[in-house]
């Protein structure tokens, strides 16, 4: 099995996000598709030479993480823009955002500090699997400190390289493309309940 890397064309033209800074982060995302498959190809062929006691093999394993993740995490970011209306305010997202945060407003209070936090990462709106229940998760690398059980419903990207062409050190001003940009049937899709 191999990763095939998505085509998010149909983003350019976007408000906020230039061509330039979107081919960039697409070059960037299918480079993690294809180090994950080259990844994949070492750690099988090291697997039936019988090296799956070495080093190289526990390395690859740990960056494994890293690369499926970013490319992961980008495809969800990626299809998760493009959206060219608001939120439907009777949606069920929006009636579990209100359940949970007590408004609209104040989700999106707290979703944009999340998505401030200094330094690079990413901000999530998820879904506990176990309880229905919203919370915003910072993330601080593709890999490290997901939360278990829980299904991501929104997902910025808050690295430089998401941003930093188009807005410079301006953070809040791509967050707030962002949130124009978001769609939102995508959105409500992967609400579960």
């Amino acid at each position: 099995m191999s990763y095939q890397a998505q085509d998010y064309s149909d983003l350019f033209g976007m408000q906020g996000f230039s061509e330039q800074l979107l081919k960039n982060h697409f070059t960037l995302y299918n480079e993690y598709a294809k180090n994950a498959n080259e990844i994949m190809e070492s750690l099988d062929r090291l697997l039936a030479e019988g090296q799956a006691e070495t080093l190289e093999f526990a390395s690859l394993k740990n960056r494994m993480g890293w690369e499926s993740d970013s490319m992961s995490l980008h495809e969800l970011y990626f299809e998760n823009l493009g959206g060219r209306s608001a939120i439907s305010l009777d949606s069920s997202l929006v009636k579990k955002i209100e359940e949970n945060f007590g408004s609209y407003e104040a989700w999106e209070a707290d979703f944009r500090a999340t998505a401030s936090i200094g330094g690079v990462g990413w901000a999530m709106l998820c879904q506990d699997n176990s309880t229905g229940t919203l919370n915003n998760f910072w993330i601080d690398e593709h890999h490290v400190g997901h939360s278990v059980d829980r299904t991501p419903l929104l997902v910025l990207d808050a690295w430089e390289h998401s941003y930093m062409l188009d807005y410079g050190l301006k953070r809040p001003d791509y967050i707030e493309n962002f949130l124009k940009n978001i769609d939102w049937d995508v959105v409500n899709k992967r609400v579960k309940g």
